[in-house]
């Protein structure tokens, strides 16, 4: 088979490419700068020019593909700019589904995401949960929308697309702000371990299994959470502890002090740059749950991801081995 994967450069995109190369199949990608994408270029991904911004760019590379993986987003919470996160998680989605009914590609998968309904407040949602009215994090906002607002339209218009929902993906390539709090954890460095935010945790290689369970097993007009286990950040910690023998060193904090804090870094940032781990939606982040459940997913596509002690424990072994860490050989 033949398909286009975007954001094949990226930490899922390019785990997914990689994936479908060694199954046998084709895999056709657009980036920005194709010449910074050599390692895809020399597993035989065919790489072109192109941004999902750019609708005219889609149009070629899109010609003939067997079916379509949308993974490309904006994911940057606690980036100080989020100038772009509109135009690529809205409008880019926009462009790549307008592209796939236009040249009546037959299949397609969208990579949503839990953070669509927000703060779940302690909740295990599932697909049906509805959208939040307000948010304050963009990439849950602008996320929501292309869900909501545009994906959701076109599949009861007919589009052939299935939506896939990842919880927190974590794994080896991470490069999002939860790897920045692996890696103070790791070296014993995290100042706060909140009591609050819990997630649905998913390995990147079973997400990468969940979107190739949904091309394959999905029906279109459907939408499954593909995350893991349900683990508060404290209790992941307390996993990674007797995984790696690294004692947690950071403080717990709860509701209350991270609000207040929160409040203040919303005030700094205006004047001054912080960092991505002390931003107003990094706190915010971790004083909220990210919550689904994947029974559906496990129900319908056969979907089984491995134990969160499992991936903690190859994740941050990879991590250790790049610290020079004893006891991170694999």
């Amino acid at each position: 088979m033949r398909y286009l994967v975007t954001g094949a450069t990226g930490f899922i995109g390019g785990g997914l490419a990689r994936e479908l190369i060694k199954r046998g199949h084709q895999v056709v990608t657009v980036a920005r700068s194709p010449g910074k994408a050599g390692d895809l270029a020399a597993l035989g991904v065919e790489i072109h020019q192109g941004d999902i911004t750019d609708k005219n760019s889609l149009r070629g590379p899109m010609t003939g593909v067997d079916g379509l993986f949308h993974v490309a987003g904006w994911y940057k919470v606690g980036a100080r700019d989020k100038s772009m996160a509109y135009d690529i998680n809205v409008n880019g989605t926009r462009n790549v589904l307008e592209v796939m009914r236009d040249l009546a590609i037959p299949k397609g998968v969208y990579t949503s995401t839990l953070a669509i309904y927000g703060d779940t407040h302690g909740a295990i949602v599932d697909e049906s949960a509805p959208q939040p009215r307000t948010f304050e994090i963009e990439y849950d906002r602008t996320k929501s929308l292309a869900h909501f607002e545009v994906a959701l339209p076109m599949m009861r218009d007919g589009l052939p697309l299935v939506i896939v929902q990842p919880g927190l993906v974590y794994g080896p390539g991470d490069t999002s702000i939860m790897r920045q709090s692996f890696l103070m954890y790791l070296q014993r460095k995290l100042p706060v371990v909140s009591t609050v935010a819990a997630y649905t945790w998913a390995h990147v290689d079973d997400i990468v299994e969940g979107h190739i369970l949904a091309m394959d097993k999905g029906v279109p007009g459907e939408t499954y959470i593909i995350g893991g286990e349900v683990k508060s950040m404290a209790d992941a910690l307390v996993v990674a502890e007797r995984a790696t023998g690294v004692p947690v060193s950071g403080m717990r904090v709860g509701a209350l002090p991270l609000s207040i804090v929160t409040a203040i870094m919303s005030a700094v940032e205006k004047i001054v740059p912080v960092p991505e781990t002390m931003s107003s939606d990094t706190l915010r982040s971790i004083n909220a749950t990210y919550t689904g459940s994947n029974a559906k997913a496990r129900r319908e596509l056969g979907y089984d991801p491995r134990p969160l002690e499992a991936g903690l424990r190859q994740t941050l072994t990879h991590e250790m081995r790049l610290l020079g860490m004893v006891g991170g050989e694999e």
